[in-house]
């Protein structure tokens, strides 16, 4: 049983890694606000079955930014020079992550183009005009969160 348990500490340590990616922070953070939104507020009507796409999305571009991440990292110990091979090797990867990204978005505006929900939305806005001060008081934590520390080489 030791290393099923360790697997999970080899995992965390992973999840620490990728939160150290620039990349993944913003993938991250527009997920909780999407996630966030669709929690909050029940104006957006979604089957079980729309969730689960939705969190399927979500989760495949955090998985390919981790796999991305991880690319990057075995190319960078296997040729730490420029080398074109290298440098299609990572921008194949960041192309998976792009495409994730672009399949994740068009499944969002799929299920969540619902033009009530969006004048429920407005509407809410229009009568509390106070609550865009505090939504656009959560954009600064979430910048630093997205931006903070240095950054890594070949970002």
């Amino acid at each position: 049983m030791l290393p099923f348990f360790r697997s999970f500490v080899f995992a965390f340590r992973g999840l620490a890694l990728c939160l150290r990616e620039r990349n993944f922070r913003f993938h991250l953070a527009l997920s909780a606000y999407m996630f966030g939104y669709l929690t909050l507020f029940d104006w957006f009507r979604l089957t079980r079955a729309e969730w689960a796409i939705l969190i399927l999305a979500a989760a495949a571009v955090l998985s390919a930014e981790a796999l991305n991440t991880a690319v990057e990292a075995a190319v960078d110990l296997a040729s730490p020079d420029r080398h074109p091979l290298a440098a299609r090797a990572k921008d194949v990867a960041a192309t998976a992550v792009l495409r994730c990204a672009v399949g994740a978005v068009a499944a969002g505006v799929a299920l969540l183009y619902q033009p009530a929900a969006f004048a429920a939305l407005a509407g809410y806005y229009r009568e509390r005009p106070w609550m865009l001060a505090v939504l656009a008081g959560t954009l600064v934590p979430a910048g630093l969160f997205i931006f903070r520390g240095k950054r890594r080489k070949g970002s």
